[in-house]
This record gives C-alpha cells, sequence and structure tokens, in this order.
C-alpha cells in the first residue's frame, strides 16, 4: 500500500490507473467526521477537495465529533459502523483505543515520511499520545469577548469571566466539564501544577461545580463550535469559551468587534482515528486518506484557512499566508511566543481516565 501510494503521488501511473485501483481495491465514497463550520471548511480546502480531484472518491461530511465516542460505542454494538475517518480530540482517541473502537496506526507504514526523509514517528514525536491516534493540529480553547461591551478595561486574565460586577452580562461556556473544570480551580486559588491532583478528589471536584455556581445563572452553553462565534457576532454574550480558530474566522474574516484572551489557553491536539469493524475495502480507503491528508505539505495547508499549528515538525516552516486574506498566520497561531505566555497544558490521560464519571456530575449538576 505504502508503495503504491507513493508510486501514485509521484505520477508514474496514469490518473486512469489510479481510478481502476481505487474501482478494484477501495470504497469510491466514505464518510468524514469532524466539527463542522470553520474547521470542517479547513479540511475541505486542505484535504478532501485535493484527495477527491485525485481519487474521484465522493466524500460525505458528517459534523458529529463532539459525539464521537458515544456514537462509535452504538454502531459497534449494533454491528454497523458507517463512519471511515473520524476527527476527535486527543483523550477522546485515548478512550476508543482502550475500547477497542479504533484501529491502531503505525506511523512509518500508514503514515507518510517528511520531505527530508525524517520517519513519520519522529515527525510527529510526542503528539503521538495513542497508538490508534493520527494528530493534526495544535488548537486551544480560549475566549473571545466583545470589545464594544466590556467598558474602558479590557478582560486580561481568564478569572475576569468569573467577574460580574467588572463585566456584566452572558456569559458562554462548553457544555462539558473539560476546561471549565480546570478554569474554575484555577480562578479559586488552585495553582496550576496541582489542578488535576485537586480534581481527582471529589472535595475538588465541588470546589469547582462551586466556582461555576457563582457565574452559572449568567451562562449559556455552547455544544458547537461556531455558537459562541455566533453568539458573539450576535451580541448575545459578552464572553465565550470556544477554540481559537474560531475566533480567528469572527476576528479576522468576518470582521466582528471581538478580541481574544489568550490567558490560560487550554492547549490540545486534535486528529483522525479510523473505526474498527470497517470492510476491507473501506479501511483501505481510510488508510490511503490518512495517508494522504496527514503529509508535510497538507497540515500546512491546513492553516491558510484557520490558525491552527499543524502537527508536524516538518509542516510548520511552511506555514504562510491566509488563502484569502492575504495575512501572515504564524502571529495567530496558539503556539506563537505573545500569545503562550500563560498557557494550560491539558491532561489528555487524566481526562481519558475520568471522563465519563464527570460528565456525568456535570450533566446532574447542570439539571439542579
Amino acid at each position: 500500500m505504502k508503495m503504491l501510494t507513493s508510486v501514485l503521488a509521484s505520477g508514474a501511473l496514469a490518473a486512469t490507473a489510479t481510478a481502476s485501483f481505487a474501482d478494484d481495491h477501495m470504497a469510491d465514497e466514505m464518510t468524514i467526521v469532524s466539527w463542522g463550520g470553520a474547521y470542517s471548511a479547513s479540511q475541505k480546502g486542505a484535504y478532501h477537495d485535493p484527495y477527491t480531484e485525485k481519487t474521484g472518491v465522493t466524500i460525505t461530511n458528517d459534523e458529529s465529533s463532539a459525539e464521537a465516542v458515544a456514537k462509535l460505542r452504538a454502531m459497534n454494538e449494533a454491528g454497523n459502523v458507517t463512519w471511515d475517518v473520524v476527527d476527535v480530540v486527543a483523550s477522546d482517541a485515548i478512550r476508543l483505543c482502550d475500547e477497542g473502537l479504533a484501529i491502531e496506526i503505525d506511523p512509518d507504514e500508514d503514515l507518510a515520511a517528511a520531505p527530508d526523509g525524517t520517519s513519520a514517528e519522529d515527525d510527529f514525536g510526542d503528539l503521538l499520545v495513542s497508538e490508534c491516534f493520527i494528530p493534526q493540529i495544535v488548537y486551544s480553547t480560549t475566549f473571545g469577548y466583545r470589545t464594544d461591551m466590556v467598558g474602558d478595561t479590557a478582560p486580561t486574565s481568564v478569572c475576569d469571566v468569573f467577574d460580574l460586577e467588572a463585566y456584566p452580562g452572558k456569559r458562554s461556556l462548553e457544555k462539558r466539564p473539560i476546561n471549565n473544570m480546570e478554569w474554575a480551580l484555577l480562578c479559586d486559588g488552585v495553582a496550576k501544577e496541582d489542578i488535576y491532583d485537586v480534581l481527582e478528589t471529589e472535595e475538588g471536584q465541588d470546589q469547582a461545580f462551586a466556582k461555576l455556581d457563582t457565574i452559572k445563572d449568567d451562562v449559556i452553553w455552547w455544544s458547537a463550535g461556531a455558537d459562541t462565534p455566533q453568539l458573539l457576532a450576535d451580541g448575545e454574550v459578552v464572553m465565550g469559551s470556544t477554540y481559537n480558530g474560531r475566533l480567528f474566522s469572527v476576528i479576522e474574516e468576518q470582521d466582528q468587534p471581538v478580541a481574544m484572551l489568550w490567558d490560560a489557553q487550554v492547549f490540545d491536539l486534535d486528529g483522525w482515528i479510523i473505526p474498527a469493524g470497517l470492510s476491507d475495502e473501506r479501511l483501505a480507503r481510510a488508510k490511503d486518506y490518512i495517508m494522504f491528508a496527514t503529509d508535510t505539505q497538507r497540515l500546512a495547508d491546513q492553516a491558510k484557512y484557520i490558525s491552527y499549528g499543524p502537527a508536524r515538525a516538518s509542516s510548520a516552516p511552511l506555514v504562510g499566508k491566509h488563502a484569502d486574506l492575504g495575512i501572515d498566520m504564524a502571529p495567530h497561531m496558539p503556539t506563537d511566543p505573545a500569545n503562550a505566555k500563560n498557557t494550560f497544558l491539558y491532561n489528555y490521560e487524566w481526562w481519558a481516565d475520568y471522563r465519563d464519571d464527570l460528565d456525568a456530575k456535570f450533566q446532574s449538576w447542570l439539571a439542579q
């Protein structure tokens, strides 16, 4: 497979041979699951459209990544897996891998080497946090705020989210415990390095919920990454959390009166898994797509459309200007030194272990 893909990419075989191979050995359509909005649009521009042009395969986009774990569990139980490639955060990839719902990937067999010959395993390095996970981007969850709704003093600290007196109005927070629990403890005086030790205890969880109680009545809860940008654009919230790339879109592309609050941005990884239970033809297609979509140039290309840092070391020097705006994208990355002065490092393995329990507690707290 790897050798044939390389030959095809080099143009040594005619396009008709490519089509013949696809017809004979791979599925001619696939469903790719992601997060929707500006993020899915960036994948379409960088990966899907070029891959369809190369192979003729039909790609259906599904925007169910927020529910990926639950839906893949149900599909597996029913023996009917309808998704071919799924975009998930790293902690969900770890859970899916542990439960046997995602296949293991051999980086040096299933992923392309860097242009200089560096192996994929070395090129991705420490971002290969699970045997089933193919990292795609480094992103952050952070806050945006309406510049015309915060008075003369713009917020500078994540803890301003909890200050209803200085910044009255609605906030938007994601409808899940991840990040919210960490920010709550951080703004209740827990040292950054102690957050997960505290959160591991019932007392620490109660402390986080108590802090969130102080703003609960003023929160609009979001489930889709596009929600907060729309709420900000409509002036329905004064500030809200979402992914930094979504905020880039509303600020730079839509020219809304919104600014970034980078303080305590939570770094995370997002990438692909291939579900277990695919037929041979669908698995071959999924692996071929992954080989194509995660090479050095493709990951750099995604940064033309959205401000997420590519996961391969060899891709970073290729990040250039926005495809439409023509602005330099590097200063808009969460990893830019000016933006990364105070970051919070998300603990993938901790959340993989505690997510189900805290999800249940969080939903119970919301219903109170």
